[in-house]
């Protein structure tokens, strides 16, 4: 498998596609009338260096990056794709960010068309520059193209707050604009409902593994065990999560709080 498919990738992109109808075809209003949206976002939040993003949601990745990413992660616009920039998340950051989108996607389904615009989601995370360095950026995202059916496009904002957050576990809020109420550090007061660990000391170990998108082998490496055990327990974590393939029991694992 690719690291463009990695189990990691696909759980992702299968949030998202619950949104969007599956025929693939999506809106085609001019991306400049969208890009012109980023001023909505830019007068809430500069305390550092920063670029934004659209993302398409049906096709899973970016439809532009602004050239400030290099200032920021050191990359150039065309390296970054949604595969490789889920890559580039902090080992101990990507259950939450799996967690955090899982979230969005589900209150965006639930919320009045009326009210889509009235919301931005906002989360922390770590990301890896192309030095071998880990910044703190803050994601801040809102819905730019959607109609009462689907969603089509968002635009992000990353923000480095290194110099304002060093340490501590991501943090969730979905912020309401025009006086829509907002929900701040969702994930502390305990929104995200928790559930009965059906598994054992190792197999949350090689779970762990398994949602940050590494391999059976690389598993078994960090681990010191042997790869047929690494098999042998995700074969009986299948079993006990009684789902069929890695991409349904990471899902469930982010859904059911395992990880």
């Amino acid at each position: 498998m690719s690291k463009d498919q990695s189990e990691y990738y696909l759980t992702a992109r299968k949030f998202w596609k619950t949104v969007t109808d599956s025929d693939g075809s999506a809106s085609s209003s001019p991306l400049q009338l969208q890009l012109e949206a980023h001023k909505k976002l830019f007068n809430v939040f500069q305390a550092g260096n920063y670029y934004y993003i659209i993302f398409n949601m049906y096709k899973s990745e970016l439809d532009f990056v602004d050239p400030n990413v290099a200032q920021v992660l050191g990359y150039q616009p065309e390296e970054l794709t949604i595969a490789f920039f889920m890559d580039k998340i902090h080992p101990e950051d990507k259950p939450y960010f799996l967690n955090f989108e899982y979230h969005v996607v589900e209150f965006f389904k639930a919320l009045p068309y009326e009210k889509v615009s009235k919301y931005k989601v906002q989360y922390d995370m770590r990301l890896k520059t192309k030095d071998n360095r880990y910044v703190r950026v803050l994601h801040q995202a809102v819905q730019i193209d959607y109609d009462e059916k689907n969603y089509y496009r968002t635009l992000s904002l990353h923000t480095d707050i290194t110099h304002i957050k060093q340490e501590g576990a991501p943090c969730f809020s979905l912020i309401g604009l025009e006086n829509e109420p907002s929900y701040y550090n969702i994930q502390d007061a305990n929104v995200i409902t928790q559930a009965v660990d059906p598994f054992t000391k190792r197999e949350r170990e090689i779970l762990k593994g398994i949602v940050e998108g590494k391999s059976s082998k690389e598993i078994a490496d960090d681990l010191f065990i042997s790869l047929h055990t690494v098999n042998t327990h995700r074969k009986n974590m299948l079993a006990k999560a009684d789902v069929k393939t890695p991409v349904e029991l990471v899902r469930m694992a982010i859904q059911e709080a395992w990880v």
